[in-house]
């Protein structure tokens, strides 16, 4: 098995960890507005998966530059410039006092997230299985 096989591996497993965190923040998204769980607890919980999230995104989009899979790269580069653009404005942490009003902003960029990393799962699988299938 060759090494961009192993990244490609290690991107499905790190691209499906980044989509169960975002269907979670969905859940709990949803779980604050029928007033299952207050702000703070919200915050707390999902506060502490945004930089897992961040950190496996660009490491896997470094992967995929290092080992040469351009159309991956590019396929990672405009989620990995919002992310850092959101790092830089520090919009990425949730606040308690404005999660009311920013709520639906955060329901739409999470979408947003869960349908690019839906589509990123099915694009690495097939190469993956491509590139073990030009192996054999």
């Amino acid at each position: 098995m060759s090494f961009a096989s192993l990244v490609l591996i290690l991107g499905i497993l790190l691209n499906g960890a980044n989509l169960l965190i975002q269907i979670f923040f969905i859940i709990m998204f949803s779980d604050l507005e029928m007033d299952y769980i207050n702000p703070i607890d919200l915050c707390n919980k999902l506060n502490r998966l945004v930089a897992p999230e961040l950190m496996s995104h660009s490491t896997m989009t470094i992967l995929f530059a290092l080992t040469g899979q351009w159309m991956l790269t590019i396929l990672n580069l405009p989620l990995l410039i919002w992310n850092v653009r959101s790092v830089i404005n520090k919009t990425h942490i949730l606040d308690a006092t404005e999660i009311f009003r920013q709520l639906n902003r955060y329901k739409r960029d999470t979408f947003v997230k869960i349908a690019h990393y839906l589509i990123l799962f099915f694009v690495l699988l097939y190469c993956m299985i491509k590139s073990l299938i030009q192996e054999e």
